[in-house]
């Protein structure tokens, strides 16, 4: 099927989301009509005030067929004026390309770009456009390839073939805002229904009486029984338009090897996959780890202290191992992007265009005071409860962000020696750590660990049993609350590393989690011996 017959079935498909909406409407509306007719007044007025409680979601939602999709629109936008060697740079691909330039720039936090047209008329009249440039992607790709990314996106709205290419695009972007539509509905009102619930279960508490169950019962009922012939309808439209909407992915890959290269592309999807995995990885172990203990990576480092995680010579082999090896696993039945290893594959079988894939600079380079533009970056896109948080360097954040994880973790232990009627001091693991080993020389070992929390199978054994469904807990808490007096006494600190999870090191440098389990192991054994972890504690405060 050629171009122009595949654009013009996606057109037919996409008029029928709308016919759908009219037959839905009519069969309700035909529904009332008959019921006034034939039924008793009570009947009527039911089905009435069902139906409409159901053709409002259906209205609501498929207004938004066709609409742009700007619930994405959290980014920070750029200037000419403000960005202008950027905007040289996508003005000229948007022309070897051969499509017309975005009308706005804006930079997002998350490893991907794309654009958006605020089409009419089912997507055959255009309108402005917007490009999203993930700032990981301007700090982890050289600008060959970065290059080759924006290429790509530019080429799913160009007119080498027919003003309809883009229309399957296009359509499967409305359909899928709709579908969302439906359930975002649902969403709110069951979030709506919960926070009502709860606040009458924390009233009730306040009064002394008891909370009810929180429970949401039908709400959001109406808005999932309308969305179930769309979202059938939706899956029906993504399959019928999945043959032609991969092979515009293809025929992105090629434009953008031709506007870029051959081998600049290759290494650009190459270079995506490793940074969607290490993007996640470094916003969940490093841009937020300090959250817990309410502090901030330093001003412009939520975002840009990627380049230290690909930059750390640590970490050098295992990407070089990603990129050897991209992701050849089945995509989704609704996917339109082929498995990275097939794309990058098809790519790398282009005739040798003769431009090496030469060491080039960072993508970076490209903006104009990239340091501030980061800074700008968290402003503009995350919460203003995150932006309130404490800043601190990355070796305070990591030892306080550690050290406040060790609290919580030695809390079941601390919790257990005052259940057992042992001293505790909040404010001093050492002292709990003291009274803790006096307790054991006592032959009080296993009485503070029978108020450990226990699995049911755990609290059910009895004798040596018992005994080794406690120990795991006991050994891991020990440790915990022995690494927080080494830090309270011996000025141990977690220490910042780029290829490993936070160590704790000890005066001199020597690492504390080796000595720490050797000296705590004694300690829990089955005749308790303490002093190793005392001879521990003397030596590294001496």
């Amino acid at each position: 099927m050629g171009t122009s017959l595949r654009a013009l079935r996606a057109l037919a498909l996409l008029a029928g989301f709308h016919l759908l909406t009219l037959a839905v409407l009519g069969a309700l509306l035909g529904a009332d009509v008959a019921a006034w007719l034939w039924a008793p007044t009570a009947v009527a007025v039911e089905l009435t005030v069902l139906s409409a409680l159901l053709g409002v979601p259906i209205v609501r939602a498929t207004l938004l067929l066709g609409r742009p999709g700007h619930a994405g629109d959290v980014g920070l936008p750029v200037s000419e004026s403000e960005q202008p060697g950027l905007w040289r740079t996508v003005r000229s691909l948007a022309e070897r390309v051969g499509t017309r330039a975005p009308d706005a720039i804006l930079l997002t936090g998350d490893a991907n770009a794309g654009v958006s047209e605020d089409t009419r008329l089912l997507g055959l009249l255009p309108g402005p456009r917007r490009l999203y440039i993930g700032v990981p992607l301007l700090t982890g790709l050289t600008e060959p390839q970065f290059h080759a990314v924006l290429a790509h996106e530019l080429a799913h709205y160009c007119n080498t073939d027919t003003r309809l290419a883009g229309l399957t695009h296009r359509g499967r972007d409305s359909v899928l805002r709709t579908s969302d539509a439906f359930q975002e509905q649902e969403r709110k009102r069951l979030d709506r229904k919960r926070a009502r619930r709860e606040k009458a279960a924390a009233k009730a508490v306040a009064k002394g009486r008891e909370a009810k169950e929180v429970n949401t019962g039908r709400a959001g009922f109406t808005y999932r029984i309308a969305a179930k012939p769309f979202l059938a309808y939706a899956r029906f439209y993504l399959r019928a338009t999945h043959s032609a909407a991969r092979a515009q992915e293809l025929a992105a890959d090629r434009t953008a090897a031709r506007v870029a290269g051959r081998d600049a592309t290759a290494s650009a999807l190459r270079e995506i996959a490793v940074l969607d995995a290490v993007h996640d990885f470094y916003m969940s172990r490093y841009a937020t780890m300090g959250i817990p203990a309410g502090l901030l990576p330093p001003r412009g480092e939520v975002f840009g202290g990627l380049r230290s995680l690909l930059t750390a010579p640590e970490r050098q082999e295992n990407l070089a191992a990603l990129r050897s090896e991209p992701p050849a696993g089945v995509p989704s039945r609704y996917d339109t992007h082929p498995a990275p290893a097939d794309r990058i594959r098809l790519v790398e079988a282009l005739p040798d265009d003769g431009r090496a894939n030469a060491p080039a600079g960072p993508a970076l380079a490209l903006l104009r005071d990239a340091e501030q533009v980061l800074a700008e970056l968290e402003a503009a896109v995350l919460t203003p409860e995150t932006l309130a948080l404490e800043r601190a360097d990355w070796p305070e954040l990591t030892h306080r962000t550690a050290h406040t994880l060790t609290v919580e973790e030695a809390r079941p232990l601390r919790e257990a020696l005052a259940a057992a009627g042992l001293p505790v001091s909040p404010a001093s693991p050492s002292a709990d750590l003291a009274a803790f080993l006096d307790a054991v020389d006592a032959g009080g070992l296993w009485r503070i660990a029978d108020h450990l929390p226990k699995s049911p199978e755990a609290a059910r054994a009895r004798g040596r049993a018992a005994r080794e469904f406690l120990r795991p807990a006991l050994y891991s808490g020990l440790c915990d609350l022995t690494e927080l007096a080494l830090a309270e006494t011996a000025a141990a600190r977690w220490e910042l590393s780029w290829a490993e999870p936070a160590r704790l090191l000890l005066p001199g440098g020597r690492e504390a989690a080796e000595a720490v389990a050797a000296a705590v192991r004694p300690a829990v054994g089955d005749v308790p011996d303490t002093a190793p972890l005392r001879e521990l504690l003397r030596s590294s405060t001496a």
